[in-house]
This record gives structure tokens, C-alpha cells and sequence, in this order.
């Protein structure tokens, strides 16, 4: 990563995460370590835990994802976190919308016009 590219994706991250957040849970419930260990992956979408939870914590104050307790037979009992029906509607409108950006940001960057 070249020196200035960490404030670029925390401005990206920024805009997105909460989506991606919806995305992954679409379909399944996941525990909050897990979604964690998935961001983290590759350093890009996650550089560390103390963003996630209190945007899980937003999310879900937001009534776009729901929590449930799972005990669990390596320690304590987990917290699972899935979509609600405005967390598919949100996640809906998000998939519209990114399509269109998205297309036209590669357009500004190839050279062309959005």
C-alpha cells in the first residue's frame, strides 16, 4: 500500500462498511468475531475490531439488523447478528444505487464521463 492509500479507503470504508455489512449477513446469521475475521481478511474493508462493534451496535439501533444469543461450547454464549426486513430493504436500495456509482466512478477513472 503506497503512503496515502490508508486515507482514501477509511474515506471509502466510511461510506460502505455498513453495507457490506448487510450483505454479509444476507442469509445467514453471523457471530460478531466472525464478521470481524471476514472484513479483516485482507486489510482492506476492516483494519481492526474497534470500528465494527460500535457500527453493529448503530446498525442494529437503526433496526436494520436484529441480535440473538447462541451458547457456545468454546466459552461464552455468542451474539449473532442478522438482517431485519428494512436491513433486506436497505441492503436493496444499497444494491441499486452501487451498481449505478460504481459504474460511474470506473467511467471518471478510465478516462471517460460518468
Amino acid at each position: 500500500m503506497e503512503p496515502g492509500d490508508s486515507v482514501i479507503l477509511t474515506h471509502l470504508r466510511r461510506g460502505a462498511l455498513e453495507h457490506v455489512i448487510l450483505a454479509m449477513l444476507d442469509g445467514e446469521a453471523l457471530y460478531g468475531l466472525d464478521i470481524a475475521r471476514r472484513l479483516g481478511a485482507d486489510d482492506v474493508l476492516l483494519s481492526g475490531e474497534g470500528t465494527l462493534y460500535p457500527l453493529l451496535a448503530r446498525l442494529r439501533k437503526q433496526g436494520l439488523v436484529e441480535t440473538t444469543w447462541a451458547e457456545s461450547t468454546a466459552g461464552p454464549p455468542r451474539r449473532y447478528y442478522s438482517l431485519t426486513d428494512d436491513g433486506h430493504t436497505a441492503l436493496a436500495a444499497f444494491r441499486r444505487t452501487w451498481t449505478t456509482f460504481r459504474d460511474a466512478v470506473d467511467a471518471a477513472l478510465e478516462g471517460g464521463h460518468p
